[in-house]
């Protein structure tokens, strides 16, 4: 049928409001054409069609139209009708739409979504995936400056029933840039007929939906916020991270850094729910690896074979100085790691702290020199107890510093700094443990032999 044709006769049943027979003329046509029909009707008889065509269908219809045809369908359909619409459109075609659409209208349209549909919006919209933005709501409460306070409170009362929190009221001007946050004590106690803008302080903290979550939760603990604002590159109001969403993320990172420290892959489910299988592999990997580097120790003790033969009282001292060498770089790991995850170091006091180590490791270092002066001496005498002692003094110092270092190194480097964990740090202080030891040993007793 010519298109002249077709429009006329969708006129006159538009016209004759025969809807049925319509709806029934349209329902053997595929998507793609009637997406082309609708381009070429006008604003009011798009809108009509559209409402009439089935729910699969209108949907999929959406998805071939232009961003302009979608915008002016949507001003003309109800929160319900959208809701309808964005929840029957395929995840792709929905995330889409949604990049195509300006931040404000972004946020509208996510508000209308299910939780469900929101969360796999959120994941396809480009968001990284331990981003803010995967983790923020839509469901705040927003005022404008010009409002009176009483006419504020009463759009908080009927919004606030649907608001993740209402602790936090934020100011938003017409294009919805966030230009403030306020406490709801604010307009509780401020008079009626005053505005908003006259109670608003332009004091507040946001975040970019593309931060790292663990951001958010430093914010949040840092400027002890019940919730914390989530903007665009424009400062469009995206939504909200709650105290309850960051906290969920703290145990969550703060597990994953246990299990890192561990030296196992972090399990993405809890342990009851984990099978042997997957346990098995979450280790093995890290066992192996670690296998290869205490495969070096063996290879330090073969190279000093002679050393150990003239005297064999330094066999007796091995497991003290490597095991006091791996718990010292261990402590100093596990303090370095979380001082970092808490931001109570920062990058760019490196120096400051990394002397501080130093000067722990040395006092450690000389205290458990002495004590191990007076093993030494008592095991295999003087010269024993010499080396014994410079030895352990040399390796805590050393491995307090690589325990201080690797987690900042790796933090510089953009990884996470629990991947320094307590097997790794104790393998390496192992290979430069025995190395310190026969090394200061060779040299001792050659000078007093």
């Amino acid at each position: 049928m010519e298109p002249e044709l077709i429009n006329s006769r969708i006129e006159r049943l538009i016209k004759e409001q025969k809807w049925h027979e319509l709806r029934q003329f349209l329902a053997n046509w595929s998507a793609p054409d009637i997406a082309e029909l609708l381009l070429h009707l006008e604003k009011r008889e798009r809108a009509l069609i559209f409402r009439l065509l089935p729910r699969p269908l209108s949907s999929e219809v959406f998805s071939y139209l232009e961003s302009k045809q979608k915008d002016e369908l949507l001003r003309d359909m109800t929160d319900e009708e959208i809701r309808q619409l964005l929840a029957n459109l395929s995840p792709d075609d929905r995330t889409q739409f949604l990049e195509e659409l300006p931040g404000q209208a972004t946020q509208r349209l996510l508000n209308l979504l299910s939780s469900e549909d929101r969360r796999e919006t959120l994941q396809l919209l480009g968001y990284p995936e331990e981003s803010v933005g995967r983790l923020m709501t839509p469901n705040y409460v927003a005022v404008r400056p010009g409002w009176r306070v009483g006419e504020a409170l009463e759009h908080i009362r009927n919004k606030g029933r649907d608001s993740e929190t209402i602790n936090q009221i934020y100011v938003v001007d017409p294009s919805w840039k966030l230009i403030d946050a306020l406490e709801l004590r604010r307009f509780i106690l401020a008079k009626p007929d005053l505005t908003v803008e006259q109670i608003m302080d332009y004091k507040f903290v946001s975040i970019s939906a593309f931060e790292d979550r663990e951001k958010a939760v430093q914010m949040i603990q840092h400027y002890d916020l019940d919730a914390l604002p989530v903007v665009d590159s424009e400062g469009i109001l995206l939504g909200i991270v709650t105290v309850d969403d960051v906290m969920d993320v703290a145990q969550e990172e703060a597990t994953e850094d246990f299990h890192r420290v561990a030296a196992v892959a972090p399990l993405r489910m809890s342990y009851r729910e984990s099978s042997i299988g997957a346990l098995y592999r979450k280790r093995v990997l890290w066992l192996t690896a670690l296998l290869g580097v205490n495969l070096v120790s063996s290879g330090v003790i073969a190279a000093f074979e002679e050393t150990l033969a003239t005297q064999i009282a330094l066999v007796f001292f091995i497991p003290l100085l490597i095991d006091t060498a791996g718990n010292a770089g261990s402590q100093s790991a596990t303090l370095m790691i979380r001082a970092i995850a808490t931001g109570d170091i920062a990058l760019d006091r490196w120096f400051w702290a990394i002397s501080r180590e130093l000067a722990i490791g040395l006092l450690l270092g000389v205290t458990m020199g002495m004590a191990s002066w007076a093993l030494g001496l008592y095991r295999g005498g003087w010269e024993i107890g010499m080396v014994v002692s410079l030895a352990m003094i040399s390796v805590v110092i050393f491995a307090n510093m690589i325990g201080a270092i690797l987690p900042l190194l790796l933090t510089r480097l953009g990884l996470d700094p629990a991947v320094a964990s307590s097997p790794l740090i104790t393998s390496v202080a192992d290979v430069a443990g025995l190395i310190i030891y026969f090394s200061i040993a060779t040299r001792v007793l050659r000078i007093w032999g």
